[in-house]
């Protein structure tokens, strides 16, 4: 069980940490703030900078904290808030990652809650700190702060796009009506 909850920390870790390396940086296929900053735009959140920095700095510490095993229950809980945002972008997509559906970041957000739920392992930060085990109510506190920060987060910064007015149709040309001459 320790060798896979290290794997599992490990690849669910460093993914999440690249998506905000990538959302931040030009690294990793990332275009830079600029991008995130469109990115997000695009998706209808107001913040800018702020909110794109807010969620890469979110994704990379909570993903090197999960990769490292340290603080495990708080660093889930940040990753599910981060992850819970993605989801609820791509909820109109429907479940599968080939339409642009949620199923990518569901995935991270179970993943997380999982490791909220076991712990990191014993090949972790938290065990050679003598953190572990963390008391069986973390679990259900990380995965309850985690995706209600998510969901308060779209909540409170997405503004859904304005529709634009419907333009009434081109009325049809008129054509002059001239009196009858009489013979």
């Amino acid at each position: 069980m320790t060798i896979g909850l290290l794997v599992l920390r490990l690849f669910a870790g460093l993914l999440i940490a690249g998506h905000g390396i990538q959302k931040t940086t030009n690294y990793l296929g990332g275009h830079g703030l600029r991008g995130g900053i469109e990115e997000f735009k695009g998706d209808g959140f107001c913040g800018g900078a702020l909110t794109a920095l807010a969620a890469g700095a979110g994704q990379v510490g909570s993903g090197l904290f999960l990769a490292a095993g340290l603080l495990t229950p708080p660093a889930a809980a940040v990753a599910m808030g981060v992850m819970t945002v993605a989801l609820t972008v791509k909820w109109r997509h429907g479940l599968w990652v080939q339409n642009d559906g949620y199923e990518y970041p569901l995935v991270l957000v179970v993943v997380a809650a999982t490791l909220s739920a076991t712990g990191p392992g014993d090949w972790s930060l938290d065990r050679a700190l003598g953190l572990t085990p963390w008391p069986s109510w973390w679990a259900p506190l990380a995965v309850a702060v985690g995706v209600g920060s998510g969901l308060l987060t779209r909540l409170v910064l997405h503004r859904p796009p304005v529709s634009a007015p419907a333009t009434p149709a081109p009325a049809a040309p008129v054509t002059p009506v001239t009196p009858e001459r009489a013979p």
